[in-house]
């Protein structure tokens, strides 16, 4: 069925969509929900078994077009299996956000429920959805709190949507503002690391691309919002504001800052107010007048001068400061011949991994160069790619050494 026929037949009058019945799954859940964004009014039944000559919508069972159950079932150019959601998703996602948008929704919200729902792969939107499903031990059938996870999936589905639009709204708008901002550079009128936004736009992403340090745009609050912008993958700020601002407020920031506007300075560093928009511009030509950039990389397991040297040769870090850690000795274990098992609850094994993690980012390391052995490596690699901390190691290719960056998602 192409799109145009699936489409019709949703929006006909009395349109209908079978599934499957007994217990549900994040797939046939958002498969619903997609289908009755675009008509409210379907009638979805679910049965385990399609009834002979059913002339609605058939998904998630029935081995036809919308079912993934088939040995031949659809598999995506990247490796990831169609599930029912991502097989209606192909069909009906540009109608809704158009081609591009519908791309990208398909990569970050789809395919990891399709994934999920044909791999058992852990997904906690997925597990979320799994928990409406009643009691091992519940009488009667499960229709109704199928359809109360319907309605929630709706909800997202809805509030999905929207961001994704709202994000092609920002970055058209950021872009125009942008283009402004470059055309006053080059006139003199203003910093080309300080940009002024006339309402708050989401754009963190793209500036780190940019020379741009701070950005300024007025409070819901009343006055001025200022936040430092981090640098391309990257946890660290291009500039901070002065560390004695740091967490004061009122009267105590006014003084630290010289400035009768200062409003307040988040401990974290991460945010400042103004009551104005002159003072506002103040702080950031003072902070980065006093900023002093320290970048540092933390090599965590084996760091001898060979590694250093490499590492001093990327780009921009020459004089970047290597703070060296030894990988963890290992947890006590119990050993049958050459096996062994760690002796640690689960909870004590997360709690070593996170104050091994801590440990290394109160450095506010660039990155993180890790080499060593897999038992003891693989756990802090997984733990800071999931804080979006860049991650480098050393590989050989045709017998030269080199950094690599560990890809995102890794």
């Amino acid at each position: 069925m192409n799109q145009e026929n699936l489409l019709n037949k949703i929006r006909q009058k009395d349109a209908k969509a079978f599934t499957h019945g007994g217990k549900f799954h994040a797939d046939d859940i958002f498969s619903s929900a997609l289908l009755l964004y675009l008509n409210p009014e379907i009638q979805i039944t679910r049965g385990n078994q399609v009834p002979e000559e059913y002339d609605g919508i058939v998904f998630d069972i029935g081995r036809g077009a919308y079912d993934h159950h088939q040995k031949d079932s659809r598999v995506r150019k990247n490796g990831i299996p169609y599930a029912a959601f991502g097989l209606l998703w192909e069909e009906l996602g540009t109608e809704i956000l158009g081609e591009e948008l519908a791309e990208k929704f398909d990569e970050s919200f789809v395919q990891p429920l399709d994934q999920n729902d044909n791999t058992g792969e852990k997904n906690e939107l997925a597990s979320l959805i799994g928990s409406f499903n009643p009691a091992w031990d519940a009488k009667g059938n499960h229709d109704d709190a199928f359809f109360h996870a319907v309605s929630m999936a709706g909800m997202i589905l809805e509030s999905k949507f929207e961001r994704f639009r709202g994000n092609e709204r920002a970055d058209r708008k950021i872009e125009e503002i942008l283009e402004a901002h470059d055309d006053a550079v080059e006139e003199g009128k203003c910093d080309e690391r300080i940009l002024i936004l006339p309402e708050f736009v989401p754009c963190q992403k793209r500036l780190s691309e940019t020379e741009i340090a701070f950005v300024i745009f007025p409070s819901n609050r009343g006055g001025y919002c200022i936040q430092p912008q981090k640098k391309e993958f990257s946890m660290n700020y291009k500039c901070a504001f002065p560390e004695a601002w740091l967490g004061l407020e009122g009267e105590a920031l006014q003084k630290a800052t010289g400035l009768l506007g200062a409003g307040f300075c988040h401990k974290g560093g991460f945010l400042m107010s103004t009551e104005n928009l002159e003072d506002a511009v103040k702080a950031c030509e003072i902070s980065l007048k006093e900023y002093v950039e320290a970048p540092c990389i933390v090599c965590y397991g084996t760091c001898d001068e060979e590694v250093k040297e490499l590492l001093h040769m990327l780009p921009e870090m020459k004089n970047v400061t290597v703070h060296k850690m030894p990988l963890s000795e290992p947890p006590e274990m119990e050993t049958d011949g050459i096996y062994g098992e760690v002796l640690m609850e689960k909870q004590e094994w997360k709690k070593r991994i996170k104050e091994q993690v801590k440990e290394i980012l109160k450095y506010k390391p660039e990155a993180v160069c890790v080499n060593g052995n897999v038992f003891s490596t693989y756990p802090v690699v997984h733990a800071l790619r999931k804080k979006h901390v860049p991650v480098l190691t050393i590989i050989e290719n045709d017998e030269e050494k080199l950094i690599v960056r560990i890809p995102s998602g890794s």
